[in-house]
């Protein structure tokens, strides 16, 4: 889980996550699109919504992309939504300006957790959630949960195409490996030992 709330990325979050904000239910923001903003010459082109909508359908498994809630930061940092959905879950685009390709998708449950994250909060109690990362996820620390970059001690790690299982009680966690080095092809937990240890489980 990777990213900022600007756009998370597993890795840190993921993500870091460099955001701004992340809500369950994220407002509509009012600034224009950001395909509107002009460009210099030469630069490329901000993709469109449909785009960006297709980029964060890629995060999910197909029934559930389909009918997901499609959000994306908009350049004052805001949540912008490009699609309301009806399932409960939340998708975000890929962000560009990490390395790998970082779509996400998450739960009503896995938004609070997230909320708690980017505020460093404690993440509330009984409330399992559930994030896709079908596309893979950029590299992030496995022992630092606010890492920005790899040092010799912060166990940087990659993890392809995986879900997240977060929020559950310590003694799920318990039953996986925490190694702070571990193998990122078979389920593995992040962050073990602080309030935000989740479940990474790769998928392909």
């Amino acid at each position: 889980m990777n990213k900022s709330m600007q756009f998370v990325s597993a890795g840190a979050l993921l993500f870091c996550l460099s955001c701004s904000a992340w809500a369950a239910d994220p407002p509509a923001a009012a600034a224009s699109s950001m395909h509107h903003a002009a460009t210099t010459e030469g630069a490329k082109a901000a993709p469109t919504d449909d785009e960006l909508i297709a980029s964060a359908m890629k995060a999910a498994p197909k029934k559930v992309a389909e009918n997901a809630t499609i959000v994306v930061p908009d350049p004052k940092g805001a949540m912008r939504t490009l699609r309301k959905g009806s399932n409960g879950f939340t998708c975000m685009p890929d962000n560009p300006e990490t390395p790998g390709p970082d779509p996400m998708c998450w739960d009503k449950n896995a938004g609070e957790w997230i909320d708690a994250y980017l505020n460093h909060k404690t993440p509330p109690a009984g409330k399992v959630g559930l994030m896709y990362m079908l596309s893979g996820g950029t590299d992030a620390s496995n022992t630092d949960p606010y890492a920005a970059k790899p040092t010799a001690a912060n166990h940087w790690i990659k993890t392809g195409p995986h879900i997240m299982i977060v929020g559950a009680d310590a003694g799920f966690y318990d039953s996986y490996p925490k190694s702070a080095d571990p193998d990122t092809k078979s389920p593995y937990v992040m962050w073990a030992g602080t309030p935000y240890q989740h479940l990474m489980a790769p998928i392909r």
